[in-house]
């Protein structure tokens, strides 16, 4: 397939790239910059100069195209709804264009957006549109869309992780820097679901060549690991202090990123697993914390 991948030199679209390209298929890789057209150049792909903030000419570009895999996202957590709002905008856009025509767009999403009732793990078959965090838009526009006759499915992405990157624990990583010590809050019992980048590459290139329209695929190698595990290894990797949060601590302690810190967000991935072979193989977010150069990581 000739496919259109916006987010091409991001984290995780550079390695779904990477993965593309390796299976046979042609990319269109979106880029903002000089450097970026050349990332993708010798990757194999084809550049394509856009930007989440010109929907219209993303749209342009996924018009050439067999179908669209969309992982690019503004992760500037100070103007989250914003950045969300700027999703759905994107999302429209393409969508108009492929309305009717029965190629693939893979929207990405979070595995929150699945949560069961009474602090059940997400799972695949469910999703929470009135969900607090606003995230929920892109698979409200992609549902949408969908009514119009665009043919839709979702990867829900838990916390991405290599030695160098761990989604959202990234900046939990620098607060942690900046005070002096890591933390977890209350008995840190908090659950966050993972995977490593390159089983997450290798799913969205399953999803796209098994492609099931209205489906939605959980990227999750690791259902639940405890935040107060979490805050454990960074302690241990910045050789800082850990301890727990009391209620009226953790908006000092994070700020705008508070929100995030609290959240529980066990997933399950089994029928994923089912439904496309997806058998994840990378190490684990621990492991990998556990081998990242704490010193090189800002």
């Amino acid at each position: 397939m000739r496919v259109f991948l916006t987010g091409a030199t991001g984290f995780i679209g550079s390695k779904v790239l990477n993965e593309l390209i390796a299976a046979g298929h042609q990319v269109i890789g979106v880029v903002r910059s000089e450097s970026g057209a050349d990332a993708v150049l010798a990757a194999g792909g084809e550049p394509y100069q856009g930007t989440l903030e010109a929907p219209n000419g993303l749209a342009e570009g996924a018009a050439q195209a067999d179908a669209v895999v969309h992982t690019a996202f503004d992760h500037d957590f100070t103007k989250f709804v914003a950045n969300c709002e700027k999703d759905t905008r994107v999302i429209e856009a393409i969508g108009g264009v492929l309305a009717g025509s029965n190629r693939p767009f893979l929207i990405t999403s979070g595995v929150g957006m699945g949560n069961g009732p009474n602090g059940e793990a997400a799972t695949e078959q469910v999703f929470d549109r009135q969900n607090a965090n606003p995230r929920r838009m892109s698979e409200l526009e992609g549902e949408a869309i969908g009514a119009k006759g665009v043919s839709v499915s979702f990867v829900r992405l838990p916390q991405v992780h290599d030695t160098q990157k761990q989604g959202l624990i990234s900046p939990m990583i620098e607060i942690a820097r900046q005070r002096g010590f890591a933390a977890y809050v209350g008995e840190g019992a908090g659950r966050w679901s993972a995977v490593h980048v390159s089983d997450a590459a290798r799913l969205y290139r399953l999803a796209l060549e098994q492609h099931e329209n209205g489906a939605r695929y959980h990227a999750v190698a690791e259902s639940g690991l405890p935040a107060r595990l979490i805050a454990e290894a960074i302690g241990e990797g910045l050789s800082i202090p850990v301890r727990s949060l009391a209620p009226d601590e953790i908006e000092a302690y994070y700020g705008h990123f508070a929100h995030f810190a609290t959240m529980d967000l066990p997933a399950t991935s089994y029928w994923t697993r089912q439904t496309l072979g997806w058998a994840p193989t990378g190490p684990g977010l621990i492991e990998d914390l556990q081998n990242m150069d704490f010193g090189k990581a800002r």
